[in-house]
C-alpha cells in the first residue's frame, strides 16, 4: 500500500512539473502559438469570442451558443435588396440566419438607436421614476423630430419610452438620458458598455436618439443583438405594439397637457402589409439624410416562431418597405 501511495504521489509530480514546464514555455514566448483567429474588439464577426469556462466540466461555453451567426452573405434570388446598404432576417427559436447582407457593415443606425436608449433606460431606472427637461430637449438638429417636450416639463419614465419608440422623439431621448445619466456623454457611455456586454462590438454610439455623427454607428448583426436583449422586457414589447399613445404630463409652470402621437411605423399603421402567414408585432424606424432609411422588426409566423429582420440605409421609405416586405417573405421559404 505504501509503495502505491508513493508511486501516486511521484505520477502527480511528474504531471503537474510537465504542465508548469509547458507554461513557462507559452509566457516565455518558446513555441509561440498563432491564433487563426484572435479576439480584437474590431473583429467582422462580433459573435465568435468565448466568455465563461465552467469549472465543474472545463468546457468552453461560446458566446454565440444562444445567438444567429454568420460570418458573410447568405444571398436569396428572391429577396431584392438591391437599394439598401445592409440586410438581415434571424430565426430567434432556431437560432439560424437566414438572410445576411453587409451585416457587419459600420453604417449609420438613425434612429434605431432609441432601442438601446430603451434598454438601458429600462435596466437602469423604474418606470415611475419622475424626469424633467433641461433646455438641452431643444437643443437639437434642425428638422428633428421631436414631440415637442420643453425646458421644465415633467414626465415619468413609462411616458418618455412610450413617446421615445412610438414617436420617436429625440427630445424624450436627451430626458431618458439626462434622467437615467445626467448627461447624454454619460448615458452614451452606458450605451457603449452594453453594447461591448452584448457582443455587439462593432457599434459605438454618441448620443441617445441616433442624429448624426460621424462616431456614431453600429451594424444590422449588432442591432439584431441589441433588439434580441430589449425584447427581454415586457414593457417593450408592448409599447412598439402601439400604434398611437395619449398621455398628460406637467409643463414647467404646473399645468397639464395633454399628448397623442402615432406610430411611425408603417406595419403598425395599416400602411404596409406584411407577407401572408406572418405577423409584424413592433419595430423601430429611424431616417437621416446620412442614414437613408432604417428599419427593425419583430416579427411571428403562423406557428408564433420570432423573428428579427433589419434593413440599414435604404434609399427612401418607398424603397425600405417593399424590401422589408421582400425580406419577411423569406419565412415562408
Amino acid at each position: 500500500m505504501k509503495c502505491s501511495s508513493k508511486m501516486k504521489k511521484l505520477s502527480m509530480t511528474i504531471k503537474y512539473l510537465l504542465t508548469a514546464l509547458l507554461v513557462s514555455q507559452l509566457l516565455t514566448g518558446c513555441g509561440q502559438a498563432q491564433f487563426a483567429m484572435p479576439y480584437a474588439a474590431g473583429s467582422a464577426v462580433s459573435s465568435f469570442r468565448i466568455v465563461n469556462l465552467e469549472e465543474d466540466t472545463q468546457t468552453a461555453v461560446p458566446f454565440a451558443d444562444n445567438l444567429c451567426v454568420a460570418g458573410g452573405d447568405i444571398g436569396s434570388e428572391n429577396v431584392d435588396m438591391s437599394g439598401a446598404s445592409a440586410a438581415g432576417l434571424f430565426d430567434l427559436n432556431r437560432k439560424q440566419t437566414l438572410y445576411a447582407k453587409n451585416i457587419h457593415e459600420k453604417l449609420y443606425p438613425a434612429s434605431l438607436t432609441k432601442i438601446m436608449t430603451a434598454l438601458i433606460a429600462l435596466e437602469e431606472g423604474s418606470t415611475d421614476m419622475m424626469l424633467t427637461a433641461s433646455a438641452n430637449v431643444r437643443n437639437l438638429e434642425s428638422g428633428a423630430q421631436v414631440c415637442g417636450i420643453k425646458e421644465g416639463d415633467q414626465m415619468t419614465l413609462d411616458q418618455a419610452l412610450h413617446l421615445l419608440l412610438i414617436n420617436s422623439a429625440n427630445d424624450a431621448g436627451v430626458m431618458i438620458a439626462e434622467g437615467i445619466a445626467g448627461s447624454s456623454e454619460a448615458f452614451a457611455d452606458l450605451m457603449n458598455e452594453k453594447a461591448r456586454l452584448l457582443g455587439a462590438t462593432n457599434t459605438h454610439f454618441v448620443n441617445p436618439h441616433g442624429l448624426t455623427d460621424e462616431e456614431h454607428y453600429t451594424t444590422v448583426y449588432d442591432m439584431y443583438l441589441i433588439m434580441n436583449a430589449a425584447i427581454d422586457y415586457a414593457l417593450f414589447n408592448e409599447i412598439i405594439q402601439m400604434d398611437s399613445y395619449t398621455t398628460v404630463y406637467t409643463d414647467g409652470g404646473g399645468t397639464s397637457k395633454e399628448i397623442t402621437v402615432n406610430n411611425t411605423n408603417y406595419y403598425i399603421r395599416g400602411e404596409a402589409q406584411a407577407p401572408s402567414g406572418i405577423t409584424v408585432l413592433g419595430g423601430k424606424t429611424g431616417s437621416t439624410s446620412a442614414a437613408g432609411s432604417c428599419l427593425i422588426l419583430l416579427s411571428r409566423d403562423s406557428s408564433g416562431n420570432p423573428y428579427i429582420s433589419v434593413i440599414l440605409h435604404a434609399d427612401s421609405r418607398d424603397v425600405l418597405y417593399p424590401q422589408m416586405t421582400d425580406l419577411l417573405e423569406e419565412i415562408n421559404n
